[in-house]
C-alpha cells in the first residue's frame, strides 16, 4: 500500500509538470494579441491635426481640444524609444515609413506624452499605433506639437489607466526609412520625424567629450555636429539619465539617425538618437582644415606690421579697410561696424557679424587681413580680442593661405589652415568680457601669408549667434 501511494505521488506530479508544458521545446508563450478593428472612414490625417491646431493659434489660443464624442483616430508610426533612457515619458509618432509622401499629405510628427516609463515595453520602434483622439488637447511643448490630456492652456500627460487605450497598438512592425536631408533644409515640418545626416563629424573643439557626463550637463548632455559638405553645424542632444551617456562621442565622421525636434528651452534645433548605436562615424578621415601650431610665443616684438581697431568704420555699416578683404560667401549679412555702452559694451568701436534672424538659409562671412610678407622680419606674432553675445552654434574661426591670391573669386579654391593656437571665445564664455587670443606665433611658417576670421552661421534663422572682433595687432621682432 505505501508503494502504491508513491506511485500515485509521483503521477500526479508528472501530470502536473507536463500539464504546464505546451510542447518538448519549452516554447516561449504565445504574447501576440488581436489586431484592433479601427474605422477607416474614423481615420483622419496628421495634417488635418495640426490644421486645427494652427486654427486655435490664429484664434487666439494656446492649444486645440478634441471633442469628447469624437470618433477620429489618427495612424503613425513609433520613431521614439525609451529603452536607452534618451527619451522620457513620451513617444514620437510620424505619419510615414519613409519620405515619399505626396506634397498634399507631407510627412509630419507628432509627440504623445504621457506618464508612464519604459513605454519600449509596449511600443516598439517602428511599431502602427491609432491614436483615439476624443478628449484629447493637441499643443506645444518646447517648441514642438505634443499631444496629450489638458485644457485650453496647456498639454498635459496621458495617464497610467487610459494610456492603452487611447494609444492602441497594431502587429504591423514596419521598417522606418528617416529621411536623408542636409541641416539647412531642415524645417519646422520636420519636427517629430527621424531624420539622417550624411557626411558628419563632432565638432573638432569637442573631441573627446562624452555624451552627456561632462561637468557642465546638468539634464541633457549638448554636442556639436557638423556637416564636412557645408560647414552648417547641429547640436546634439543626450539626457543625463541615457545609459550611453558616459561614452565617448565617436571622433571618426559619417551618418547619424536621429529625432528631429526642439531643446527643453525652445532656444535651438537638436537632434536626438535612440542610442548610441544610430552614430555611425566609422570613417576615421575626419574633414577638418590643416592645422599651423607653432605655439604661443613667449616674448612679444616691438615692431608692428599692422594695427586695427576699427575705430573710423561706420555703426552697422559693412566695414571697408584698405588692403582688407570683406567677403560675404553665404547669406546677405557682412562684417560690420559697431559700438554699443551696454553691459556688453564694444571697445569702442569693433567689428562685428551678426546674422540672427536675417532670413538667410546660410550665412558665412570672411574678414581677411592684407598680406603678410613672414621673410621680410623675425618673429611675427598675431593678437586679437573677441566677444560673444551668444555664439549659439555659429562659429568664428581664425584660419591662413599661403596660396591665396587676393582676390575675391579665389577664396572658395585657396588652401586654408587653422591657426590652432589662437582662442576664440566660446558659447561656454560669458558674454560680457572681451578674450584675448593670446600672441599666437606665426614665424615657424615662410611666404605670404593672409589671416582670416571667418564666421559661419548655423543655418538655423532664430539660432544664429554674434561674433565681435577688435584690437587686431602683427607684431615682430625688431633686429
Amino acid at each position: 500500500m505505501k508503494n502504491f501511494k508513491i506511485l500515485i505521488v509521483i503521477f500526479l506530479m508528472h501530470t502536473l509538470i507536463t500539464s504546464c508544458v505546451k510542447d518538448d521545446d519549452y516554447g516561449i508563450p504565445d504574447i501576440s494579441f488581436t489586431e484592433p478593428i479601427i474605422p477607416q472612414d474614423k481615420i483622419t490625417t496628421f495634417k488635418t491635426i495640426k490644421s486645427l491646431y494652427d486654427q486655435a493659434v490664429n484664434s487666439g489660443n494656446s492649444t486645440a481640444r478634441i471633442d469628447e464624442d469624437s470618433e477620429l483616430y489618427i495612424e503613425g508610426y513609433v520613431v521614439s524609444s525609451d529603452k536607452s533612457g534618451n527619451f522620457f515619458e513620451e513617444l514620437i509618432i510620424q505619419n510615414k515609413i519613409d519620405d515619399s509622401s505626396p506634397d498634399n499629405d507631407p510627412r509630419l510628427g507628432f509627440q504623445v506624452v504621457i506618464n508612464v516609463s519604459s513605454l519600449s515595453d509596449t511600443y516598439q520602434f517602428g511599431q502602427k499605433v491609432y491614436v483615439k483622439m476624443a478628449g484629447l488637447t493637441i499643443g506645444e511643448s518646447s517648441g514642438i506639437i505634443a499631444i496629450g490630456k489638458g485644457d485650453g492652456a496647456r498639454v498635459e500627460q496621458i495617464q497610467p489607466a487610459e494610456y492603452k487605450s487611447i494609444i492602441i497598438r497594431s502587429n504591423e512592425i514596419a521598417e522606418i526609412q528617416p529621411k536623408i536631408s542636409s541641416i539647412a533644409n531642415l524645417t519646422s515640418w520636420d519636427y517629430n520625424t527621424l531624420i539622417k545626416l550624411e557626411n558628419m563629424q563632432l565638432n573638432r573643439f569637442e573631441l573627446g567629450a562624452t555624451f552627456a557626463s561632462e561637468t557642465i550637463d546638468e539634464y541633457d548632455g549638448i554636442r556639436i555636429l557638423e556637416s564636412c559638405h557645408t560647414g552648417v553645424s547641429i547640436r546634439m542632444q543626450t539626457s543625463t539619465f541615457s545609459d550611453f551617456k558616459s561614452l565617448i562621442v565617436p571622433q571618426g565622421k559619417g551618418t547619424i539617425t536621429g529625432v528631429f525636434g526642439r531643446d527643453y528651452s525652445d532656444d535651438f534645433n537638436v537632434l536626438v538618437v535612440n542610442s548610441s548605436a544610430d552614430i555611425n562615424f566609422d570613417d576615421i578621415e575626419r574633414c577638418d582644415p590643416m592645422e599651423l601650431s607653432c605655439g604661443i610665443a613667449s616674448v612679444l616684438g616691438t615692431g608692428n606690421l599692422f594695427y586695427e581697431d576699427f575705430e573710423p568704420q561706420k555703426n552697422n555699416k559693412p566695414i571697408v579697410i584698405d588692403g582688407w578683404t570683406n567677403y560675404i560667401e553665404a547669406g546677405t549679412e557682412a562684417w560690420e561696424g559697431y559700438s554699443s555702452t551696454s553691459s556688453n559694451e564694444s571697445l569702442g568701436r569693433s567689428a562685428r557679424f551678426q546674422c540672427s534672424s536675417s532670413g538667410d538659409d546660410s550665412n558665412i562671412g570672411w574678414l581677411i587681413t592684407p598680406a603678410i610678407n613672414l621673410d621680410e622680419q623675425e618673429g611675427e606674432t598675431l593678437r586679437f580680442k573677441t566677444s560673444n553675445s551668444l555664439a549659439d552654434s555659429s562659429f568664428l574661426e581664425i584660419l591662413y593661405s599661403l596660396d591665396w591670391d587676393g582676390t575675391e573669386a579665389n577664396i572658395d579654391t585657396a588652401t586654408w589652415g587653422a591657426l590652432s593656437d589662437a582662442y576664440v571665445v566660446k558659447d561656454t564664455d560669458s558674454f560680457v568680457p572681451w578674450f584675448n587670443s593670446g600672441a599666437v606665433d606665426l614665424s615657424c611658417e615662410s611666404g605670404t601669408m593672409y589671416i582670416a576670421f571667418k564666421f559661419t552661421g548655423s543655418g538655423q534663422d532664430t539660432f544664429d549667434g554674434i561674433y565681435e572682433l577688435d584690437e587686431i595687432s602683427v607684431d615682430f621682432v625688431e633686429e
